[in-house]
């Protein structure tokens, strides 16, 4: 995986710099079409050498449901030149972890083992960005394997409240008396 991250990070620091003023914008069309070039039939298809960049900007834009920014064509048509678009995800995270680092803010992910409404994680959120001391982008997966209880993940961070780490912490212990 080392390898695909050094090949994005220049394509993600690229299209962070020239997308400096408009950050949000670039960073909303970024995720959707990373999420439908993480496809590995589209990805197939992109590597194919009889699809042409402008037959897979089709695909994508038909999936997108939208036609795409003109930045986000350029973009595109240079990964698919390139041979670099099943980098694509990979250049989405750091781009990313680009504007996150700009915005002093980091995203989390709250694994939680049953759905969490809306006004319940705001409170989350607002407990997790006092603890970690910065603003959070917080997304919620479900993990039915916690059986209670959230853990969240912040960077490199974790913090675990779940019942399946306190049962955990309770087998350490009692193996150790």
């Amino acid at each position: 995986m080392a390898e695909l991250a050094t090949i994005a990070r220049p394509y993600a620091e690229a299209l962070f710099k020239a997308s400096s003023s408009d950050l949000a914008g670039a960073g909303a069309w970024l995720e959707k079409v990373a999420a439908i070039a993480s496809n590995p039939e589209l990805q197939q298809f992109a590597d194919n050498p009889k699809a042409t960049p402008e037959q897979v900007l089709g695909v994508i834009a038909g999936a997108h449901g939208s036609s795409l920014p003109p930045a986000a064509n350029n973009f595109l048509t240079a990964l698919l030149e390139n041979g670099r678009f099943t980098a694509l995800p990979e250049i989405a995270k750091q781009f990313r972890t680009l504007a996150n680092a700009q915005s002093g803010s980091s995203d989390a992910v709250v694994y939680s083992a049953f759905p969490i409404d809306a006004s319940a994680l705001g409170t989350v959120a607002a407990a997790l960005e006092k603890r970690f001391g910065r603003k959070l982008q917080v997304t919620v997966q479900q993990d039915p394997s916690l059986i209670g209880g959230i853990r969240v993940v912040v960077g490199d961070e974790v913090l675990d409240t779940s019942v399946k780490a306190r049962l955990e912490q309770m087998k350490v212990a009692l193996a150790a008396a």
